[in-house]
């Protein structure tokens, strides 16, 4: 699904996946129908521009993956401010191309982000994970840590769940998860749809925080 306020933009984007093999669901001009729309035609991508009418980006991106977390959010920006990156990042969104990537660049980050690999313009991708580690390092509310030892709430995750979060905390895509531990694609987002759950988070980026704040992103 195509969302962006420019017609004559959306149209181009939309034609050039339809030209390629993708087949596009849906297309919106706003936030409001982007949100609505999203939900009718449940896209497996969201090519989402930040800068719309009635909503803003990242609150539609925010509601979309809360929604369904399985969503993979593909931002297509003019706006290369670091700010806007890591809102859209901690919105739920699973990359950040900028405007000015060619027609490959766009399709190559579209067939990437539909398998779960996280995909940034050259030079935002260090800044997404210093980021991470940024978060990581500030003490945090963590659900259900109230007065007195919080490890016994500590959900149990199952060795294999864990496993599959120490590799997402590395920065692997699912599809390479999955050659890692020689299992399905599909086997790698039903581990990390349970460990959502278990965790109460809502997305990828806050599982990645989880993950690094315990050093699972280490050897």
């Amino acid at each position: 699904m195509v969302v962006d306020d420019h017609p004559m933009w959306r149209d181009a984007v939309a034609r050039d996946l339809t030209e390629s093999g993708f087949e596009v669901v849906a297309t919106a001009g706003d936030g409001e129908q982007a949100v609505r729309r999203a939900r009718a035609a449940a896209p497996d991508v969201l090519v989402l521009d930040l800068n719309l009418p009635a909503k803003p980006g990242v609150q539609v991106c925010k509601e979309l993956v809360a929604a369904d977390p399985a969503l993979r959010v593909l931002v297509l920006s003019a706006s290369g401010e670091h700010a806007d990156v890591l809102e859209a990042v901690k919105s739920g969104a699973t990359g950040y191309l900028l405007k000015s990537a060619s027609t490959e660049e766009l399709l190559d980050a579209v067939r990437r982000t539909a398998v779960g690999d996280p995909v940034f313009t050259p030079g935002l991708a260090g800044l997404v994970l210093g980021e991470y580690r940024r978060l990581a390092a500030e003490p945090a509310p963590a659900p259900g840590s109230g007065a007195g030892s919080d490890e016994p709430k500590a959900p149990r995750l199952t060795e294999r769940e864990t496993e599959v979060l120490r590799l997402v905390a590395k920065g692997l895509s699912y599809k390479q998860i999955a050659e890692r531990l020689v299992i399905s694609h599909r086997t790698v987002q039903n581990h990390v749809q349970n460990t959502l759950g278990k965790l109460q988070l809502h997305n990828r980026v806050e599982l990645v925080r989880y993950a690094i704040e315990r050093g699972l992103d280490g050897d």
